[in-house]
């Protein structure tokens, strides 16, 4: 499993992360690592068709251009 190390962190922010570990019982590096797992990581997991939903909506195709675009690979 890959290690990570932090440098020049301060001083307050490492009180502030053992302080945070106590409060749930835990140790810094298990905070540390819940801390990035929550923020690199997706809350839920994102379905192909949502994706793809979304990708359409922020490209601004419309049910025409969709119809189209299957239509024509149809063909």
């Amino acid at each position: 499993m890959p290690a990570v190390t932090i440098r020049n962190l301060s001083d307050e922010t490492h009180c502030a992360l053992r302080v945070r570990a106590a409060h749930h019982g835990r140790s810094t590096e298990v905070e540390i690592r819940d801390i990035i797992e929550i923020a690199v990581r997706p809350s839920e997991r994102v379905k192909l068709g949502s994706l793809i939903a979304a990708i359409g909506r922020e490209a601004e195709l419309s049910s025409g251009d969709v119809e189209a675009l299957q239509q024509k690979n149809r063909d």
